[in-house]
């Protein structure tokens, strides 16, 4: 199968034109924070390489054998929003899940099943119970890594957050080494609303975060890199203005750059003949068929970006409007 161009969801290096990901963060300051027992947050808009970046390093972790990691993702707890026992079984559960998947015992998912059971019933504290199980268990410390925690509402998201601040003192014997908590928006700007009105803020409810990192956009060059990679597979050819065009419409920001380029290159009829030169005049048919497609992401950076001058989506918002 051909390769593409990325729009959705994670990347899988099989199927999609793939930067490493751990090429675009600064990974001796990362991995010296893991090592320094640090509990720390990752945040960037959606559909900018952050659940790739998080797989990619649970398996690079593992591979190299000092520490056991394991990456969770626990969108689904959203729908519980102050429900707290529904929402933290929801979180333990896609725990023993992902350990089901990624550490492929049946051990660690049946401590995680246990304690979700125990959680949804009793509504006791039960994330902060299979952690410490599981670091008590386990022959290597623990990286966690959690993603969508942003997603989470009300009450949910402060037990989370308290429940890992509790074992955080018992790190490592008794709790994971290190945490990393991930979303689309930093934790100090959580504004989290309980039922009874009261307003609390994520760094309050998380004061152990040590240190907030955002991951960036592509630069120009790993832009010309992963377009080189089409080349490279197809034979098909960007004339330098057109890398040009893709860098000036996007700055780098991977979505854009991928919804282009496979607007380009698989969508455009004339493009699918790989003989053929992608030109500017390309790319701005590209650029014109996503903003009349509304594509939700474009929406979303729009939004997001809005008043960031010489943003990509202050001028897709222009361009709509």
């Amino acid at each position: 199968m051909e390769k593409q161009f990325n729009t959705a969801g994670p990347n899988q290096p099989d199927i999609h034109y793939t930067l490493t990901p751990s090429d675009r963060i600064n990974w001796p300051e990362l991995s010296g924070l893991i090592d320094a027992r640090k509990y720390f947050i990752l945040h960037a808009p959606r559909q900018t390489g952050k659940t790739s970046l998080m797989l990619h390093l649970m398996r690079e972790i593992n591979a190299a054998g000092k520490y056991r990691a394991l990456y969770v993702n626990i969108e689904g707890a959203q729908a519980a929003r102050n429900d707290v026992a529904s929402g933290i079984a929801t979180v333990v559960s896609a725990m023993g899940r992902a350990a089901d998947i990624y550490w492929k015992d049946p051990s660690w998912s049946q401590l995680a099943w246990q304690e979700a059971q125990q959680a949804a019933t009793q509504g006791k504290d039960s994330l902060t119970s299979v952690l410490q199980r599981w670091s008590l268990t386990s022959d290597k410390p623990l990286i966690i890594f959690l993603d969508e925690v942003d997603a989470l509402v009300g009450d949910t998201l402060i037990s989370l957050l308290r429940q890992i601040r509790a074992g955080y003192a018992q790190r490592p014997e008794a709790f994971p080494l290190s945490m990393v908590l991930c979303g689309v928006r930093d934790v100090r700007d959580y504004r989290i609303h309980r039922p009874d009105g009261e307003i609390i803020t994520g760094g309050s409810a998380f004061n152990i975060n040590s240190e907030s990192i955002r991951l960036g956009d592509f630069t120009q060059a790993d832009v010309q890199a992963l377009l080189q990679q089409h080349s490279a597979a197809t034979g098909q050819v960007f004339e330098p203005a057109a890398l040009e065009e893709i860098w000036l419409d996007t700055q780098g920001q991977p979505w854009l750059v991928n919804a282009l380029a496979y607007q380009a290159c698989f969508r455009d009829t004339a493009l699918r003949d790989r003989s053929q030169t992608v030109t500017v005049e390309h790319m701005r048919q590209a650029k014109e068929a996503l903003i009349l497609r509304r594509d939700t992401h474009l929406d979303q950076l729009g939004d997001k970006l809005k008043g960031r001058p010489g943003a990509p989506g202050d001028r897709a918002h222009a361009a709509r409007h």
